[in-house]
């Protein structure tokens, strides 16, 4: 079922940010003073192929009212968990499929491409849909890509570089989420993990800490994107850690007047950059 939370009054945008994994897609468009003019999500419910996504994205636009505008600037973000992160002085382009092979299941034929997060000295390394990335340049020429966990990590380890504590962050989506460990901000960990039940992913996270060391009475959790505040997920955690809480972006986004409220957890990734 689609989710949709839109402003059909505001027809001045100018960005669109779109967001595809196997499991979903959300997009959200933005007008030249950087208001948030429609924001969209939908959920499959199961995993599909690339190809599929490809036709639910063009279904998509063939009858949303809201990307039927003319955009200056468009941004494709890919999630996948075909991805790795590689400190940059340890980075060599040549080695691309190197970095991947250890934990990605790599054919011969896969593009594998990487984004730089210089402030941070990080790179990752990822392949993106590239059936995917083809229908946009088809369409709009123009267009920008980056993986999911590019802005994630780069906008929590901006957030946390002060801090003097540990925190394991976890990005929630549709039967996958991203689990990232910043420690007085320096990255410890980014992983994603598909899940089916609330302790499938109890078991993920536990695990997870286990294996560093963490101590569920010290370390603080933070929630982010497609989860409530009484979700199974978020009670199941409470009874296991002792600090647990959602996380805000790094600024206030603003909404067109006409958009339902978006908690500052939510959307996350989509919204972070604007």
């Amino acid at each position: 079922m689609v989710q949709t939370i839109s402003d059909t009054i505001d027809n001045t945008s100018k960005k669109l940010s779109i967001q595809v994994s196997l499991n979903g897609l959300s997009f959200c468009t933005v007008d030249t003073n950087n208001q948030v003019t429609a924001i969209e999500q939908e959920n499959f419910g199961i995993r599909l192929t690339p190809e599929q996504v490809l036709d639910k994205i063009k279904y998509t636009f063939d009858r949303n009212e809201n990307l039927k505008e003319s955009f200056t600037t468009i941004e494709v973000i890919h999630q996948n968990d075909l991805y790795t992160i590689v400190p940059k002085p340890l980075f060599n382009e040549a080695l691309l499929k190197d970095y991947l092979k250890f934990n990605v299941k790599v054919l011969d034929n896969d593009f594998i491409t990487y984004d730089e997060l210089d402030q941070h000295d990080l790179v990752t390394v990822y392949i993106p849909y590239t059936n995917i990335n083809n229908f946009f340049f088809d369409t709009f020429g123009s267009f920008t890509y980056k993986h999911t966990n590019t802005i994630l990590i780069n906008t929590l380890l901006t957030k946390e570089k002060n801090s003097e504590s540990i925190t394991v962050f976890v990005n929630m989506n549709s039967i996958v989420f991203d689990l990232i460990v910043i420690n007085k901000g320096h990255l410890i960990l980014s992983n994603t993990f598909n899940y089916e039940t609330k302790e499938d992913f109890l078991y993920y996270l536990m695990y997870t800490t286990e294996q560093l060391n963490l101590n569920p009475e010290e370390f603080k959790l933070v929630f982010l994107g497609d989860i409530t505040k009484n979700s199974d997920f978020h009670n199941i955690a409470y009874k296991y850690i002792r600090n647990v809480g959602f996380g805000n972006r790094s600024q206030e986004s603003k909404f067109a007047s006409n958009i339902m409220r978006v908690e500052p957890h939510q959307h996350f990734v989509l919204l972070s950059h604007f």
